[in-house]
């Protein structure tokens, strides 16, 4: 089964020839390798280039090991480089590549290479990207499959995709296994042999115990509002463990950086400025998260906010977590602050949009509390609640779009 990869592949093409090192970031596994040297190879072969003007390398092959001397790559480099036409260089694992930054800096300075790059997380993060390449780097991030990358893949309805993918997630490996307990394996495996022993190795973390834990209670409560101080009060509390906060803030930096999980900040709608702490938390791919707690926790509520705060992030959004002050009076007639809570504020260039996600509205009451924050924005921006099962969209008498989950994330051109 081969899943295109469209999104991907058009931001690659549409990069071709600008004149700086495009640079394919993300979780391992996610497709960084298949991407360059499958879809963008056939690519340029479809659109007449040259096989001979293709060059490839993968640096953690056992055949290219000499070529992680640097000398060596550059006489390979120039040996295949026989005229003045254009030659695409694509070089898998690339921080295997002994003095690598200054290798394809060096590269980039002759005016016939189109560069591209992927590397491993454990050792080449976005922003080492930053740090190394000054502004010669030109970065595309590679998600796990989205659902409706899934569903392009997926033999059967849309509901049991639906189960199927909040349980197991879309790295394609893992998606591409024909039973259950073979994707459950891979998952584990892949989780703790491949991401966090690169974690652990990369940052030398000793207390990996400690570690784990971490990640089981960020696991366990995708979607709540948390900081260092709330979960080092957690350790004391339920594993009389004594963690300090810079601790754990590192410990979730590491998390970050390798592309594990995401953070999502508050943000003051009426007040247009960001709150520090506390933040919520989600992981990039919904099946690595429900390994880490063995499968135990099927909350579909959180699981569904996670899945389309991932959605929106693949869509190209910044996305934090919208906080609406409002003013009420309490029993006694004081006035009293009180702040409501949008679970998505998700902004793109001039583009902005309030999205609420519930996973049902079984009652006008719940359709109330959903709507309340919502109908404190006073500005022009479109609002929007999501929901698992909705027989058709509408507009509420506010103009509040409701729209159903399932059109929402298989039509990723539509807001």
């Amino acid at each position: 089964m081969e899943f295109p990869r469209r999104q991907y592949l058009n931001a690659l093409i549409r990069k071709q020839g600008n004149g700086l090192i495009k640079v394919i970031t993300g979780i391992r596994r996610c497709g960084k390798s298949y991407l360059l040297f499958t879809l963008f190879r056939n690519y340029l072969l479809n659109i007449g280039v040259r096989e001979d003007h293709i060059i490839e390398m993968a640096f953690d092959s056992f055949e290219n090991l000499e070529y992680q001397d640097p000398k060596k790559f550059l006489s390979y480099i120039r040996e295949k480089m026989s005229d003045k036409g254009t030659y695409y260089i694509l070089l898998d694992e690339v921080q295997e590549l002994s003095e690598f930054e200054a290798v394809l800096n060096s590269l980039l300075r002759k005016p016939n290479t189109d560069i591209y790059v992927t590397g491993s997380n454990a050792n080449f993060l976005s922003r080492d990207v930053i740090t190394e390449f000054s502004g010669r780097g030109d970065e595309i991030h590679l998600s796990p499959l989205s659902f409706s990358e899934f569903m392009f893949g997926y033999d059967g309805s849309v509901e049991t995709g639906w189960d199927e993918y909040t349980l197991y997630g879309g790295l394609p490996p893992v998606v591409l296994q024909k039973t259950d307990e073979d994707k459950r394996k891979l998952l584990k495996d892949l989780l703790e042999e491949t991401y966090i022993r690169d974690i652990t190795r990369r940052h030398r973390i000793r207390n990996r115990t400690e570690f784990n834990e971490l990640m089981n209670i960020l696991a366990s409560g995708i979607g709540s509002l948390t900081n260092p101080t709330r979960l080092s009060a957690t350790f004391k509390s339920v594993k009389n463990v004594s963690i300090s906060n810079n601790t754990i803030e590192s410990y979730i930096s590491y998390l970050i950086d390798a592309f594990l999980l995401n953070r999502a900040e508050r943000y003051d709608v009426k007040g247009k400025r960001y709150i520090d702490s506390p933040y919520k938390y989600y992981y990039t791919d919904i099946g690595l998260r429900n390994a880490k707690i063995n499968f135990r926790q099927y909350e579909e509520t959180h699981i569904m906010e996670n899945v389309v705060f991932n959605e929106l992030l693949i869509r190209g959004y910044t996305v934090d977590v919208g906080v609406v002050p409002i003013q009420n009076r309490n029993t006694d007639g004081r006035k009293m602050r009180k702040n409501l809570e949008i679970d998505f504020v998700c902004n793109k260039d001039s583009e902005r949009y309030y999205i609420q996600s519930a996973l049902a509205l079984p009652d006008e009451e719940k359709l109330k509390q959903e709507l309340r924050p919502l109908t404190y924005v006073r500005d022009g921006f479109k609002k929007i609640i999501l929901v698992k099962h909705v027989p058709a969209p509408w507009y509420t008498e506010d103009g509040i779009y409701v729209t159903g989950l399932k059109n929402f994330l298989l039509n990723p051109e539509n807001p």
